[in-house]
């Protein structure tokens, strides 16, 4: 399966010993896109034309939420990796691809949790190197923790984003409104590295994804 988040998905309810339940669970939901089916956005899955890799470090359940929104990087993303986080038992498969010499490990986190030394302000090139941005995904305290928490990490540089605009993401409550979903940190990032094309793509799938995914939730129609 070319989308790591939804492989992850599958791979995590077949190893789970009870059913994963939370609001809006009795929806019926398309397996491809995790929308409810009336809403599908399955036949608007863009081209996979990001050149840059992408591996999502998932905190536990985080794959099973429909607002997630890794997923739809991955979709972008020809190269795209996702792991269930674990802060002493790390999979060999994650080590090894932090470790593989075709990839340029770096972590996507704001700045002001890193040491001076290990801020980028911009994408760094190196040949024959590809870029494989690291996203810490689930909610910020559970992503904070990711952070502090892996010595794997510990050696990476961290590459801030600082957006040029609120975030216009609503489905779920953020610390502060300058705080960006996956998708969106997504977008910034592949703009960062000169993937225009894919920044485009990526913006247009979020906001497609987005308005569907509101139209499944009338309350919250007041913020589309």
């Amino acid at each position: 399966m070319h989308n790591s988040v939804l492989a992850l998905r599958i791979q995590e309810l077949a190893k789970s010993t009870r059913p994963f339940v939370t609001r809006g669970s009795r929806v019926k939901r398309c397996e491809g896109c995790l929308l409810p089916a009336v809403h599908c956005i399955c036949d608007a899955v863009p081209e996979p034309v990001a050149e840059s890799a992408f591996l999502f470090l998932m905190y536990k359940g985080e794959c099973y939420k429909p607002s997630n929104t890794g997923r739809l990087i991955a979709d972008v993303a020809k190269h795209n990796f996702a792991f269930t986080w674990s802060r002493t038992e790390p999979q060999p498969a994650l080590l090894a691809l932090l470790n593989d010499e075709r990839y340029m490990p770096v972590i996507i986190f704001p700045h002001e949790n890193a040491a001076p030394e290990r801020r980028l302000y911009d994408v760094p090139v190196q040949e024959g190197k590809t870029p494989l941005f690291i996203m810490l995904d689930g909610t910020w305290r559970e992503a904070g923790r990711m952070f502090r928490k892996s010595a794997y990490l510990q050696s990476f540089p961290v590459l801030g984003i600082q957006p040029e605009a609120l975030s216009d993401y609503a489905l779920r409550e953020a610390s502060h409104d300058f705080q960006l979903c996956t998708a969106e940190v997504g977008i910034e990032v592949l703009k960062l590295a000169g993937e225009s094309r894919a920044a485009a793509s990526l913006s247009a799938y979020f906001s497609h994804f987005r308005k569907n995914y509101i139209m499944g939730k009338p309350h919250m129609s007041n913020r589309s």
